[in-house]
């Protein structure tokens, strides 16, 4: 599983990348394997309903084991499949890149971190590179 550090680790090195990036606040949630919530930080000015696109985009690529960029083209090639998973997970699936699978250098999953306050491809970008702060691996 990933750790309170780590964590801490990723999502500074996240907000980083974004203002580096002159990015919109962010808002940075990180799931261990199990979907659980480890850590969350919101910026400052960040929406109101930015965890909860952050956690959607995480949650999602936890629960069917791939990005949640992957899950956006899912969606557009079989919308009433993903549809049918949101309406099972309560809406706890955000189709949209930002959401990135977290593992280790031996490839063992650890968990998901999702991004949100931006464009979903910028968000993405910060999640890699928080990803790579914390010397782990996405996919």
């Amino acid at each position: 599983m990933i750790t309170l550090d780590q964590s801490r680790t990723l999502i500074a090195a996240t907000r980083d990348r974004g203002r580096a990036m002159g990015l919109n606040p962010l808002t940075v949630v990180v799931l261990d394997a199990g979907g659980h919530l480890v850590a969350m930080e919101r910026e400052d000015g960040s929406g109101y309903g930015r965890p909860d696109i952050a956690a959607g985009k995480a949650a999602g690529a936890l629960a069917m084991g791939v990005s949640s960029r992957k899950l956006g083209d899912i969606a557009a090639e079989r919308p009433q499949f993903i549809a049918a998973l949101s309406a099972t997970w309560q809406g706890r699936l955000i189709p949209a890149a930002g959401g990135v699978l977290v593992r280790d250098a031996a490839g063992a999953l650890l968990g998901a971190v999702g991004v949100s306050g931006d464009l979903s491809d910028k968000d993405e970008e910060a999640a890699f590179a928080g990803i790579a702060a914390a010397g782990l691996q996405a996919g």
